[in-house]
């Protein structure tokens, strides 16, 4: 098959046979087909987008591009997965409480994308934390603990693996039909009995209306189905940050205080329900309030704190060593009123352009830096006050994310906070 001739096909609007996916794919794991190629295909599928019957077979071929993990014994094996937010730190903490709940939780996770952070950054922002395990590292650790979150083996949707960082950085992260075959093929290939997806939509999502988001729920749903694995997806709200924290080692602090029972209400509530819903699914438990109850358990016994820990031990790092955190400077209000909308994209920005996301493939990140949000949509806020601190030791760097951030609360004569769950599809 010719490379160049699938590409125009897709970029006509074509729909491509299995045989011709499987060649794109199976090409692209072992390098035959080189990134600017892929690059030009990721483009036109951005474009023209994919049938559910094209979506399901891109997804089964990065699948099958590498090993499926298997999980023998009693236990059902779950997950959970975010299409990505601005200081959506809720893995962090889900995944221990889970583990306490007669689940195993295999996750596999990933990097920041586009002005999104991602769960493996921030966790390496822990000392000694290692994301990078072999296959039988990551068995062992789930066996043993209950919980381990990793980034996907060599051997694990490797095609998926090359895709999504080139996604990053060639503008081809916002497509649906990229989206669903990215993340379904690593949590099937982990050998998963139930998945929960948070599928976010807003200013600081992919998604940024309602209806794209629901959009990439419903393919979400019905793609992961049509692989074998019981799927569900909640669409949530994210026109605010999730929590008070954004960046790398402040989101892990608040992680940390969400286990205490002293983290952020919308984090805390949304950790909550995406628990409950997966214990319902796996058949742990028979309805929502009681799989509440037993999550909540797990907070209030110091037990989901407790087995993060250990985790984390288990991944070479220490949870209780002091986490750096950049100087703080305070960023202002200009004027009094009510906080009528919050620019999420700009404070993504704000938090890459202090060195805490990558603009480029190979980027080291400084997990010191972040910024703390003090006001809430729909808060009153007086001129001069503080609705938002940076923290960064650079000064350059800390004036310019000033001023983003300065720019990202718009404050006028009425505001109104949204609903956090929006809907839930099964």
């Amino acid at each position: 098959m010719n490379v160049a001739k699938l590409i125009s096909d897709k970029r006509d609007g074509r729909t491509l046979s299995d045989e011709e996916i499987a060649f794109l794919i199976s090409g692209y794991a072992d390098e035959s087909i080189p990134d600017y190629q892929m690059a030009a295909f990721a483009m036109a599928t951005f474009f023209q987008g994919m049938t559910t019957e094209e979506t399901t077979t891109l997804t089964r071929c990065m699948i099958d591009s590498g090993d499926r993990l298997q999980w023998p014994g009693s236990l059902a094996s779950v997950d959970k997965h975010s299409t990505g937010g601005i200081g959506d730190k809720v893995s962090i903490p889900l995944a221990p409480m889970l583990a306490c709940c007669d689940v195993q939780v295999p996750m596999i996770s990933g990097r920041g994308l586009g002005i999104t952070g991602g769960t493996l950054d921030k966790l390496e922002s822990i000392a000694g934390y290692r994301t990078e395990l072999s296959a039988d590292e990551f068995r062992s650790i789930v066996n043993w603990n209950g919980c381990s979150i990793a980034s996907a083996t060599a051997k694990i949707a490797p095609a998926d693996k090359r895709l999504y960082a080139l996604r990053d950085v060639t503008g081809t992260v916002p497509s649906i039909p990229l989206i669903v075959a990215s993340i379904l093929s690593k949590k099937v290939a982990e050998g998963i009995d139930a998945l929960v997806l948070d599928v976010k939509w807003g200013s600081g999502a992919f998604m940024t209306t309602l209806d794209l988001a629901q959009a990439l729920a419903k393919e979400l749903v019905n793609v992961g189905n049509q692989l074998g694995v019981n799927t569900s997806a909640m669409i949530t709200d994210m026109n605010q940050p999730l929590g008070r924290m954004i960046g790398n080692a402040v989101e892990i602090d608040e992680s940390v205080d969400i286990l205490k029972g002293e983290g952020p209400a919308d984090v805390t509530e949304l950790t909550l329900q995406l628990g409950a819903q997966l214990l319902v699914q796996a058949g742990t438990q028979s309805d929502t309030k009681s799989a509440l109850r037993q999550l909540q358990e797990t907070i209030d016994s110091g037990a989901a704190l407790e087995r993060l820990t250990q985790m984390v031990k288990n991944h070479g790092g220490d949870l209780t060593a002091a986490r750096a955190r950049g100087a703080s400077r305070d960023v202002l209000a200009n004027e009094s009123g009510k906080v009528a909308r919050i620019h999420n994209d700009r404070l993504g920005l704000a938090v890459i352009e202090m060195g805490g996301g990558r603009k480029k493939l190979g980027d080291q990140l400084d997990h010191s830096t972040g910024i703390e949000c003090l006001v809430r949509l729909g808060d009153s806020v007086e001129s001069g006050q503080a609705v938002a601190r940076v923290f960064c030791d650079d000064d350059s760097k800390a004036a310019y994310a000033s001023e983003l951030v300065a720019a990202s609360f718009v404050v006028g004569p009425d505001g109104a906070a949204p609903d956090l769950i929006v809907e839930t599809i099964s």
